[in-house]
Protein backbone atom coordinates (compact mmCIF):
# COMPACT_ATOMS: atom_id res chain seq x y z
CA UNK A 1 0.00 0.00 0.00
CA UNK A 2 1.41 3.73 -0.99
CA UNK A 3 0.04 5.59 1.71
CA UNK A 4 -0.42 9.44 1.22
CA UNK A 5 2.21 12.16 2.63
CA UNK A 6 0.26 14.24 5.08
CA UNK A 7 0.49 18.23 5.26
CA UNK A 8 -0.33 17.74 9.26
CA UNK A 9 2.80 19.56 11.21
CA UNK A 10 3.33 17.39 14.45
CA UNK A 11 4.50 20.38 16.39
CA UNK A 12 3.87 18.26 20.36
CA UNK A 13 6.00 15.00 19.03
CA UNK A 14 9.07 15.32 18.02
CA UNK A 15 9.40 17.52 15.01
CA UNK A 16 12.03 18.61 12.16
CA UNK A 17 13.84 21.00 12.82
CA UNK A 18 16.65 23.06 10.44
CA UNK A 19 19.96 21.65 11.51
CA UNK A 20 21.83 24.78 12.03
CA UNK A 21 20.28 24.98 15.87
CA UNK A 22 21.06 22.83 18.25
CA UNK A 23 18.42 20.81 19.06
CA UNK A 24 16.57 20.05 23.24
CA UNK A 25 14.23 17.67 23.53
CA UNK A 26 11.85 17.39 26.20
CA UNK A 27 8.90 15.12 27.06
CA UNK A 28 5.89 14.66 30.48
CA UNK A 29 4.06 12.10 31.09
CA UNK A 30 0.43 12.41 31.97
CA UNK A 31 -0.49 9.23 34.03
CA UNK A 32 -4.17 9.17 35.58
CA UNK A 33 -4.41 6.89 38.54
CA UNK A 34 -7.12 4.04 38.60
CA UNK A 35 -8.13 3.89 42.56
CA UNK A 36 -7.97 7.63 42.97
CA UNK A 37 -9.08 10.96 41.61
CA UNK A 38 -5.00 12.36 40.61
CA UNK A 39 -2.72 12.98 38.00
CA UNK A 40 0.75 12.51 38.06
CA UNK A 41 3.15 14.17 36.14
CA UNK A 42 6.96 12.73 35.36
CA UNK A 43 9.57 14.07 33.64
CA UNK A 44 10.66 11.13 30.67
CA UNK A 45 14.33 11.44 30.93
CA UNK A 46 14.65 11.25 34.59
CA UNK A 47 11.65 10.14 35.88
CA UNK A 48 11.32 13.24 38.25
CA UNK A 49 8.19 14.12 39.32
CA UNK A 50 6.63 17.53 37.38
CA UNK A 51 3.21 17.86 39.69
CA UNK A 52 0.57 15.88 40.95
CA UNK A 53 -2.93 17.22 40.36
CA UNK A 54 -6.05 15.75 42.92
CA UNK A 55 -9.40 15.42 41.09
CA UNK A 56 -12.90 13.79 41.88
CA UNK A 57 -12.27 10.28 40.13
CA UNK A 58 -10.38 8.76 37.91
CA UNK A 59 -9.88 10.65 34.36
CA UNK A 60 -9.93 10.26 30.99
CA UNK A 61 -6.86 11.79 29.58
CA UNK A 62 -7.07 13.83 26.06
CA UNK A 63 -4.06 15.86 25.10
CA UNK A 64 -4.30 18.93 22.35
CA UNK A 65 -2.60 19.12 19.31
CA UNK A 66 -0.33 21.37 20.19
CA UNK A 67 1.09 19.34 23.20
CA UNK A 68 0.06 22.65 25.31
CA UNK A 69 -2.67 21.26 27.40
CA UNK A 70 -3.61 18.14 28.64
CA UNK A 71 -8.26 17.60 29.19
CA UNK A 72 -9.30 15.57 31.93
CA UNK A 73 -12.55 13.92 31.45
CA UNK A 74 -14.28 13.13 34.85
CA UNK A 75 -18.11 12.11 33.45
CA UNK A 76 -19.67 10.91 36.39
CA UNK A 77 -18.70 13.88 38.55
CA UNK A 78 -19.71 16.14 35.69
CA UNK A 79 -16.59 18.31 35.11
CA UNK A 80 -13.51 18.46 32.83
CA UNK A 81 -11.07 20.12 34.53
CA UNK A 82 -7.37 21.49 32.35
CA UNK A 83 -3.74 20.91 33.04
CA UNK A 84 -1.46 23.58 31.53
CA UNK A 85 1.65 21.22 30.56
CA UNK A 86 4.19 23.17 30.58
CA UNK A 87 5.34 22.39 27.27
CA UNK A 88 4.97 25.25 24.34
CA UNK A 89 6.47 25.22 20.81
CA UNK A 90 6.99 28.70 18.72
CA UNK A 91 7.10 28.61 15.36
CA UNK A 92 9.38 30.20 13.79
CA UNK A 93 9.10 28.70 10.36
CA UNK A 94 12.66 26.85 9.83
CA UNK A 95 12.48 25.90 13.37
CA UNK A 96 10.72 26.17 16.67
CA UNK A 97 11.63 27.02 20.20
CA UNK A 98 10.92 25.18 22.91
CA UNK A 99 10.09 26.07 26.33
CA UNK A 100 9.91 24.42 29.47
CA UNK A 101 7.81 25.43 32.49
CA UNK A 102 6.01 23.68 35.42
CA UNK A 103 2.70 22.01 34.87
CA UNK A 104 0.33 22.96 36.23
CA UNK A 105 -4.14 22.56 37.25
CA UNK A 106 -5.98 25.90 35.50
CA UNK A 107 -8.46 27.69 37.47
CA UNK A 108 -12.27 26.29 37.05
CA UNK A 109 -13.41 23.88 35.10
CA UNK A 110 -15.82 22.81 32.19
CA UNK A 111 -18.49 21.63 33.90
CA UNK A 112 -21.55 19.31 32.50
CA UNK A 113 -24.22 16.27 32.85
CA UNK A 114 -22.10 13.63 31.82
CA UNK A 115 -19.01 14.79 29.97
CA UNK A 116 -17.39 12.57 27.96
CA UNK A 117 -15.49 12.45 24.44
CA UNK A 118 -13.11 15.35 23.87
CA UNK A 119 -12.55 16.03 20.30
CA UNK A 120 -9.93 18.72 18.68
CA UNK A 121 -9.88 19.76 14.75
CA UNK A 122 -9.45 23.33 13.15
CA UNK A 123 -8.06 24.79 15.96
CA UNK A 124 -11.42 24.12 18.05
CA UNK A 125 -11.68 21.79 20.84
CA UNK A 126 -15.44 19.77 20.88
CA UNK A 127 -16.61 18.33 24.50
CA UNK A 128 -19.42 16.59 23.92
CA UNK A 129 -21.86 15.54 27.15
CA UNK A 130 -23.37 12.40 27.04
CA UNK A 131 -25.92 13.57 29.71
CA UNK A 132 -27.53 16.24 27.71
CA UNK A 133 -26.58 15.99 24.38
CA UNK A 134 -24.98 19.45 24.35
CA UNK A 135 -21.34 20.08 22.82
CA UNK A 136 -19.07 22.87 24.16
CA UNK A 137 -16.80 24.43 21.37
CA UNK A 138 -13.22 26.05 22.86
CA UNK A 139 -10.51 27.56 21.66
CA UNK A 140 -7.26 26.59 23.65
CA UNK A 141 -5.79 29.77 23.82
CA UNK A 142 -8.88 30.56 25.52
CA UNK A 143 -8.33 27.68 28.09
CA UNK A 144 -4.90 28.83 28.79
CA UNK A 145 -5.56 32.18 29.24
CA UNK A 146 -8.99 31.03 31.87
CA UNK A 147 -11.61 32.34 29.62
CA UNK A 148 -13.81 28.99 30.41
CA UNK A 149 -16.73 30.46 28.68
CA UNK A 150 -17.38 27.35 25.33
CA UNK A 151 -19.92 28.37 22.63
CA UNK A 152 -22.91 25.69 23.49
CA UNK A 153 -25.10 23.79 20.80
CA UNK A 154 -27.42 21.69 21.43
CA UNK A 155 -27.74 19.79 18.20
CA UNK A 156 -29.66 16.45 19.75
CA UNK A 157 -30.80 14.72 22.76
CA UNK A 158 -29.07 12.73 25.25
CA UNK A 159 -26.52 10.03 24.06
CA UNK A 160 -23.21 8.48 24.43
CA UNK A 161 -22.05 10.54 21.59
CA UNK A 162 -19.38 12.95 19.50
CA UNK A 163 -18.41 15.82 18.11
CA UNK A 164 -15.50 16.86 15.50
CA UNK A 165 -15.30 20.26 14.53
CA UNK A 166 -14.36 20.36 10.61
CA UNK A 167 -13.91 24.54 9.32
CA UNK A 168 -17.26 26.22 9.82
CA UNK A 169 -19.07 22.83 10.38
CA UNK A 170 -19.45 20.12 12.75
CA UNK A 171 -19.55 16.12 12.44
CA UNK A 172 -22.20 15.33 15.48
CA UNK A 173 -23.34 11.54 16.07
CA UNK A 174 -27.11 11.11 16.26
CA UNK A 175 -29.33 9.32 18.71
CA UNK A 176 -31.99 6.73 18.02
CA UNK A 177 -35.40 7.87 18.41
CA UNK A 178 -35.78 5.62 21.81
CA UNK A 179 -34.05 5.67 25.19
CA UNK A 180 -32.60 2.54 24.61
CA UNK A 181 -31.69 2.25 20.72
CA UNK A 182 -28.08 2.95 20.38
CA UNK A 183 -26.53 5.96 17.99
CA UNK A 184 -28.04 5.94 14.60
CA UNK A 185 -25.48 8.08 12.10
CA UNK A 186 -24.23 11.14 12.06
CA UNK A 187 -25.06 14.55 10.80
CA UNK A 188 -23.26 18.09 9.84
CA UNK A 189 -24.35 20.93 11.69
CA UNK A 190 -23.15 24.65 11.40
CA UNK A 191 -21.78 26.77 14.00
CA UNK A 192 -25.10 27.56 15.27
CA UNK A 193 -26.34 23.46 15.36
CA UNK A 194 -28.04 23.57 12.43
CA UNK A 195 -28.41 20.48 10.48
CA UNK A 196 -26.75 20.97 6.77
CA UNK A 197 -28.17 17.77 4.67
CA UNK A 198 -28.96 14.07 5.44
CA UNK A 199 -28.10 12.35 8.21
CA UNK A 200 -25.51 9.31 7.20
CA UNK A 201 -26.15 6.07 8.38
CA UNK A 202 -23.18 4.55 10.72
CA UNK A 203 -25.29 2.23 13.49
CA UNK A 204 -23.70 2.17 16.62
CA UNK A 205 -21.18 5.29 15.95
CA UNK A 206 -18.64 5.34 18.07
CA UNK A 207 -14.37 6.02 18.00
CA UNK A 208 -12.81 8.85 16.05
CA UNK A 209 -9.47 9.85 14.36
CA UNK A 210 -8.18 12.49 12.22
CA UNK A 211 -5.27 12.15 9.38
CA UNK A 212 -4.67 15.19 7.98
CA UNK A 213 -7.78 17.04 7.06
CA UNK A 214 -10.04 14.10 7.15
CA UNK A 215 -12.14 12.34 9.95
CA UNK A 216 -13.10 8.66 10.34
CA UNK A 217 -15.74 7.33 12.66
CA UNK A 218 -16.39 3.85 14.06
CA UNK A 219 -19.51 2.00 13.01
CA UNK A 220 -21.32 -1.35 13.50
CA UNK A 221 -21.15 -2.28 9.56
CA UNK A 222 -17.86 -0.09 8.50
CA UNK A 223 -16.67 3.32 8.80
CA UNK A 224 -17.93 6.95 7.72
CA UNK A 225 -14.87 8.86 6.15
CA UNK A 226 -15.73 13.07 6.34
CA UNK A 227 -13.64 14.96 3.46
CA UNK A 228 -13.78 18.91 3.99
CA UNK A 229 -14.98 20.36 0.71
CA UNK A 230 -13.62 23.27 -1.46
CA UNK A 231 -14.46 26.81 -0.44
CA UNK A 232 -17.03 27.44 2.21
CA UNK A 233 -19.22 24.05 1.52
CA UNK A 234 -19.90 21.57 4.35
CA UNK A 235 -17.92 18.50 4.43
CA UNK A 236 -18.85 15.52 2.55
CA UNK A 237 -19.91 11.85 4.04
CA UNK A 238 -18.97 8.60 3.04
CA UNK A 239 -20.03 5.07 3.98
CA UNK A 240 -17.36 2.53 3.57
CA UNK A 241 -19.11 -1.00 4.63
CA UNK A 242 -17.13 -3.54 6.13
CA UNK A 243 -18.96 -6.60 5.65
CA UNK A 244 -16.50 -8.67 3.86
CA UNK A 245 -13.98 -8.77 6.73
CA UNK A 246 -16.10 -10.94 8.60
CA UNK A 247 -16.78 -10.79 12.25
CA UNK A 248 -16.57 -7.70 14.11
CA UNK A 249 -16.59 -3.85 13.98
CA UNK A 250 -14.94 -0.67 14.61
CA UNK A 251 -15.15 1.28 17.49
CA UNK A 252 -11.47 2.67 18.24
CA UNK A 253 -9.33 4.80 15.41
CA UNK A 254 -6.26 6.40 15.06
CA UNK A 255 -5.26 8.71 12.62
CA UNK A 256 -2.14 9.03 11.02
CA UNK A 257 0.08 12.36 10.83
CA UNK A 258 3.15 12.14 8.47
CA UNK A 259 1.21 9.45 6.13
CA UNK A 260 -2.89 9.19 5.79
CA UNK A 261 -4.15 6.40 7.01
CA UNK A 262 -6.26 4.75 9.94
CA UNK A 263 -5.93 2.29 12.10
CA UNK A 264 -8.80 0.65 14.02
CA UNK A 265 -9.78 -2.34 15.97
CA UNK A 266 -11.88 -5.18 14.28
CA UNK A 267 -13.79 -7.28 17.44
CA UNK A 268 -11.27 -7.92 20.10
CA UNK A 269 -8.50 -10.34 17.75
CA UNK A 270 -7.75 -7.67 15.34
CA UNK A 271 -6.78 -4.51 14.05
CA UNK A 272 -7.91 -2.95 10.94
CA UNK A 273 -5.83 -0.63 8.57
CA UNK A 274 -7.15 1.61 5.72
CA UNK A 275 -6.50 4.39 3.89
CA UNK A 276 -9.45 6.97 2.30
CA UNK A 277 -9.30 7.98 -1.33
CA UNK A 278 -7.89 3.99 -2.46
CA UNK A 279 -9.56 1.42 -4.03
CA UNK A 280 -8.19 -1.51 -1.63
CA UNK A 281 -9.21 0.23 1.98
CA UNK A 282 -9.50 -1.94 4.53
CA UNK A 283 -6.74 -4.51 5.51
CA UNK A 284 -7.16 -6.93 8.41
CA UNK A 285 -4.04 -7.68 10.91
CA UNK A 286 -5.40 -11.04 13.15
CA UNK A 287 -3.51 -10.74 16.91
CA UNK A 288 -2.27 -13.89 18.62
CA UNK A 289 -4.59 -12.87 21.63
CA UNK A 290 -6.83 -10.19 22.51
CA UNK A 291 -5.91 -6.42 22.06
CA UNK A 292 -5.56 -4.23 25.31
CA UNK A 293 -4.04 -0.89 23.79
CA UNK A 294 -2.83 0.29 20.77
CA UNK A 295 -1.31 3.34 19.33
CA UNK A 296 0.44 5.09 16.56
CA UNK A 297 4.24 6.50 16.58
CA UNK A 298 3.84 10.01 15.02
CA UNK A 299 7.50 10.65 14.82
CA UNK A 300 8.04 6.84 13.00
CA UNK A 301 5.38 7.00 10.33
CA UNK A 302 5.37 3.63 9.66
CA UNK A 303 5.08 2.19 12.98
CA UNK A 304 2.05 0.92 15.57
CA UNK A 305 2.29 -0.64 18.76
CA UNK A 306 -0.34 -2.88 20.12
CA UNK A 307 -0.44 -4.75 23.39
CA UNK A 308 -2.10 -8.20 23.73
CA UNK A 309 -3.26 -9.44 26.92
CA UNK A 310 -0.54 -11.97 26.63
CA UNK A 311 1.59 -9.15 28.34
CA UNK A 312 3.25 -8.90 24.73
CA UNK A 313 4.06 -5.32 22.66
CA UNK A 314 3.69 -5.78 18.58
CA UNK A 315 5.66 -3.53 15.94
CA UNK A 316 2.91 -3.27 13.24
CA UNK A 317 4.55 -1.81 9.72
CA UNK A 318 1.42 -0.53 8.64
CA UNK A 319 2.91 0.24 5.11
CA UNK A 320 3.46 -3.05 4.89
CA UNK A 321 0.51 -4.51 7.03
CA UNK A 322 2.48 -6.88 9.32
CA UNK A 323 3.77 -7.62 12.89
CA UNK A 324 7.80 -7.45 12.23
CA UNK A 325 8.77 -7.42 15.99
CA UNK A 326 7.20 -8.67 19.01
CA UNK A 327 8.74 -8.37 22.90
CA UNK A 328 7.49 -9.35 26.37
CA UNK A 329 6.60 -6.21 28.38
CA UNK A 330 4.49 -7.22 31.40
CA UNK A 331 2.62 -9.98 33.13
CA UNK A 332 -0.48 -11.17 31.32
CA UNK A 333 -3.52 -8.87 31.74
CA UNK A 334 -6.57 -10.85 30.65
CA UNK A 335 -9.19 -9.01 28.18
CA UNK A 336 -11.97 -11.01 30.99
CA UNK A 337 -13.79 -8.74 33.57
CA UNK A 338 -15.13 -5.34 33.47
CA UNK A 339 -13.97 -3.03 30.53
CA UNK A 340 -12.82 -0.55 33.19
CA UNK A 341 -10.53 -2.82 35.22
CA UNK A 342 -7.05 -1.80 35.38
CA UNK A 343 -4.74 -2.38 32.57
CA UNK A 344 -2.10 -1.20 30.77
CA UNK A 345 -2.30 1.92 28.41
CA UNK A 346 0.45 2.95 25.94
CA UNK A 347 2.16 6.33 24.77
CA UNK A 348 4.87 7.46 22.25
CA UNK A 349 7.30 9.88 23.78
CA UNK A 350 10.19 10.16 20.85
CA UNK A 351 11.87 7.25 20.85
CA UNK A 352 10.52 5.36 23.88
CA UNK A 353 6.77 3.77 23.82
CA UNK A 354 5.41 4.14 27.32
CA UNK A 355 3.54 1.57 28.69
CA UNK A 356 1.45 1.73 32.35
CA UNK A 357 1.54 -1.43 34.53
CA UNK A 358 -0.86 -0.92 36.88
CA UNK A 359 -0.69 -4.04 39.24
CA UNK A 360 3.56 -3.11 39.46
CA UNK A 361 3.37 0.35 39.84
CA UNK A 362 5.32 1.36 37.20
CA UNK A 363 5.82 3.22 33.44
CA UNK A 364 7.86 0.73 31.54
CA UNK A 365 9.67 2.21 28.75
CA UNK A 366 10.28 0.18 25.32
CA UNK A 367 12.76 1.90 22.90
CA UNK A 368 11.84 2.43 19.57
CA UNK A 369 14.56 1.15 17.83
CA UNK A 370 15.96 -1.64 20.06
CA UNK A 371 12.27 -2.53 20.67
CA UNK A 372 13.11 -3.92 24.23
CA UNK A 373 12.87 -2.52 27.56
CA UNK A 374 15.37 -0.16 28.77
CA UNK A 375 14.33 1.14 31.74
CA UNK A 376 11.56 1.81 34.33
CA UNK A 377 9.62 4.36 36.34
CA UNK A 378 8.31 3.61 39.80
CA UNK A 379 4.82 5.65 39.72
CA UNK A 380 2.77 5.63 43.32
CA UNK A 381 -0.90 4.17 43.31
CA UNK A 382 -2.27 2.46 40.41
CA UNK A 383 -0.94 4.09 37.13
CA UNK A 384 -3.46 3.37 34.31
CA UNK A 385 -4.34 6.04 31.26
CA UNK A 386 -1.05 7.85 30.23
CA UNK A 387 -0.41 11.02 27.46
CA UNK A 388 2.86 11.74 26.08
CA UNK A 389 3.37 15.38 25.05
CA UNK A 390 6.55 16.87 24.28
CA UNK A 391 9.00 17.15 21.39
CA UNK A 392 12.67 18.72 20.13
CA UNK A 393 12.77 22.58 19.75
CA UNK A 394 16.01 24.79 18.92
CA UNK A 395 18.19 26.15 21.78
CA UNK A 396 19.76 29.49 21.16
Amino acid sequence: MALLASAIPSLAVTPAFAQDHDAETHYRLFIGDHAEGMIRAVELDDGASAGTFALDMTPALTPSASGRTVFAVQGDAGKVTVIDTGIAFEDHGDHSDLTVTEARLLPGEIAGNVPAHVVEGSGTIAIFDDGTGRVSLLAEADVLSGKLDPVMLQPGGPHHGLAAPMGDYIVVSVPGEAEDQPRVGLKVVDRQGQQIGDVMACPAVHGQAQSARVFAFGCKDGVVIATPSAGAAPPVLQHIPTTDLGEGNVSTLKGGTALQFFLGNFGPNAVVLFEPGRDARFRKIDLPTRRVDFALDPAHARNAYILTEDGQLHLLDVIDGAITKSVQVTAPYSMDGHWRDPRPRLAVAGEHIAITDPLQGLVRLVGVDSFEEERTIPVEGVPYTIVAVGGSGATH
